[in-house]
């Protein structure tokens, strides 16, 4: 089939991939402007207009979807794929695709429609996640599923390295739809259970509240984890939290309160949380035992810090 791709991130990446890989036409791909990243805020393309380039698609570069409805329409494609392409299709472009659009969204929907399904299920401690191909529809992540996998979310994943996973295999299921589509075999059944919603987190989505119980914490960091990143306040700077583990052998400690004893322990509601791996404000990742002997006046072996 004729297909046009939209996606951005690097989770897109595999299934651009794998579509070019399994015989089917890729005509064009849609992924968002060029944006400034780094600390010399150079402009960057997206990973997905990266690989595109390499393989030598056709790339539209859009951050809104009116001022290239017309350019994707004349495309004729049969059918519409998105990844995680960072906008909402809508009509007349929704149903210009014989077929319409399909769309890999990474967890088990109805649970967690939106944007941070990987994010939000770490954060709520879910044991499960996965990866549904659905139509899309004007309702958001609402449209009827294809398929879908199920996977284990270990205790300690992040959410970089379990999107990382999903991405892999759902370009597999993405391209087993698109293959089913094709031949007039594929089925879809409408959504069952409780829908959840999974908004994009913002910065203060990653500041750790020491007054939870040690597995809330964890699940905290961990979700938030590249992105937007776990921080807490210490001395009145920003200290973000990359690798944490919950220390369930070790004195309890009041939340909040940040103890020295070999390691640098930071207490909760329950048991208190070690911390592996920090990076202050405007500086590299470290281990913590560098990060806290570089503090002035940090006594070893007392609480000499609490978070604010």
């Amino acid at each position: 089939m004729r297909i046009v791709f939209a996606g951005s991130p690097a989770a897109a990446v595999p299934s651009l991939r794998a579509l070019v890989a399994s015989g089917h036409e890729v005509t064009a791909v849609l992924t968002r402007e060029d944006s400034p990243f780094g600390r010399k805020r150079l402009l960057t393309p997206t990973p997905v207009a990266e690989v595109a380039v390499g393989l030598g698609l056709p790339v539209i570069k859009a951050n809104r979807l009116a001022p290239v409805t017309e350019e994707l329409t004349s495309l004729d494609a049969e059918l519409g794929v998105i990844v995680a392409y960072g906008g909402l299709v809508r009509e007349p472009l929704l149903s210009a695709p014989r077929h319409g659009w399909i769309n890999l969204h990474f967890s088990l929907l109805p649970r967690w429609r939106g944007a941070a399904p990987v994010q939000r299920a770490i954060m709520a401690g879910d044991d499960v996640t996965g990866a549904s191909v659905f139509q899309l529809v004007e309702e958001l992540d609402a449209g009827p599923v294809y398929g879908r996998f199920t996977q284990s979310i270990g205790r300690n994943e992040t959410a970089g390295h379990l999107l990382e996973s999903l991405a892999d295999a759902g370009a597999g299921l993405l391209v087993r739809v698109v293959d089913a589509i094709a031949d007039g075999s594929a089925r879809a059944e409408e959504q069952v259970g409780e829908v959840t919603l999974a908004p994009k987190l913002g910065v203060e989505d990653g500041r750790i509240d020491w007054n939870l119980m040690a597995d809330a914490v964890h699940d905290r960091i961990r979700g938030a984890t590249p992105e937007p990143g776990a921080f807490t306040m210490v001395d009145g700077h920003r200290l973000k939290i990359l690798d944490a583990v919950i220390a369930r052998d070790r004195p309890t400690l009041a939340p909040g309160v940040f103890r020295f004893d070999g390691a640098v322990f930071v207490g909760t509601a329950t048991d208190p949380m070690e911390l592996v791996t920090v990076q202050p404000a405007g500086k590299k990742p470290m281990r913590v035992a560098d990060w806290w002997r570089g503090l002035p006046s940090a006594p070893e072996g007392a609480a000499g810090r609490v978070a604010g």
